[in-house]
């Protein structure tokens, strides 16, 4: 894919920067991104790959999935000469389709901001194995500065989330009325079989364990309640028959993505706002603050310098930075 850093960007430069992004989460992917930009026979392996496979996460999912040692240096580089074949088999047979559940936590308060007009059908752009697609079968815990937590719902995970700033009157903390859901995924994944399943824990990072044991409660959750359809396609062809059938199914129509049009090329994604409202959808993004220019300049402050974080937005407005995995919002 022409036109993202994926797929063009220097290989170096590209570990360098997720070096960077992984440096408070996730020590491990720091010193082997690190590693990986200052190892020139690694790189012009992984420069070889082929578009936007190149991009960090495969990688180190693939490591984290075969087993690798972690530890960069001599060991690695021989563990990845003796089996370079097998990691890169798993590169180009599988997609960086990370579906962190505790995200729902800073959807949460949109949905349920827009749910008070009536019921919702959710459309997720990128859904991988639909766990954020069900926000309202699992618990949660917002931690505010000044004032009592507040606990909303009563299913497992729980999911604990802090709020900084004051909440806007388009929010709440409630769960919403959702009368009909449907994901939109290039290839699905089935939340119930052991291979996806094992995928999904090697892209959560290591150190994370909180994150783990969350995927497994949710995907134990989903997998006991029916189905939700996935149409197959790219989101951009399918999504005009899809939200026409939403329409049919409830009051309003909500378009959520999060993480996702960053892996969809800057020309394909830079409209794509304009077509949700066009299709009469609400549209919620929770995307990189480079991602799509439309919500970035109209964010209040440009000189933001704290953790790595997604912008979150509704009908392309910036409402709140939030933390990447769903630990936190900060309202703007």
């Amino acid at each position: 894919m022409a036109g993202h850093f994926y797929a063009d960007g220097d290989i170096a430069e590209l570990y360098r920067w997720f070096a960077d992004e992984t440096a408070g989460s996730s020590p491990t992917w720091r010193a082997v991104c690190t590693w990986v930009a200052e190892t020139p026979v690694i790189a012009e392996r992984l420069a070889a790959l082929p578009g936007m496979k190149r991009q960090p996460q495969l990688f180190l999912a693939a490591l984290r999935r075969l087993e690798a040692p972690l530890d960069p240096g001599p060991v690695l580089a021989a563990w990845l000469t003796a089996r370079w074949a097998d990691v890169e088999r798993a590169i180009l047979t599988h997609s960086t389709q990370t579906n962190e559940a505790g995200r729902c936590a800073v959807h949460l308060p949109l949905l349920a901001g827009l749910s008070a007009a009536g019921t919702l059908a959710l459309v997720e752009v990128g859904s991988s194995a639909g766990l954020c697609l069900r926000p309202d079968a699992y618990a949660y815990r917002y931690r505010f500065p000044d004032r009592p937590e507040r606990k909303v719902g009563e299913g497992t995970p729980e999911i604990e989330c802090r709020i900084e700033g004051a909440t806007p009157a388009t929010a709440d903390y409630a769960l919403p009325t959702i009368a009909w859901r449907c994901g939109i995924d290039i290839a699905p994944l089935d939340p119930t079989d052991p291979e996806v399943q094992a995928w999904l824990r090697a892209l959560v990072w290591p150190g994370q364990q909180q994150r783990e044991v969350r995927l497994a409660q949710a995907l134990d959750t989903v997998g006991r309640l029916p189905p939700v359809p996935v149409v197959t396609g790219d989101a951009l062809g399918v999504l005009p028959e899809v939200v026409a059938e939403a329409h049919r199914h409830a009051d309003t129509v909500v378009v959520m993505h999060t993480a996702t049009l960053s892996y969809v090329s800057r020309e394909r994604r830079a409209d794509f706002g304009a077509r949700v409202r066009d299709l009469g959808a609400r549209w919620i993004s929770c995307e990189a603050e480079r991602v799509l220019p439309e919500v970035r300049d109209r964010l209040p402050d440009l000189s933001y310098a704290g953790p790595p974080c997604f912008v979150l937005a509704l009908d392309g407005q910036p409402l709140a930075r939030v933390g990447q995995h769903g630990g936190w919002i900060g309202w703007l």
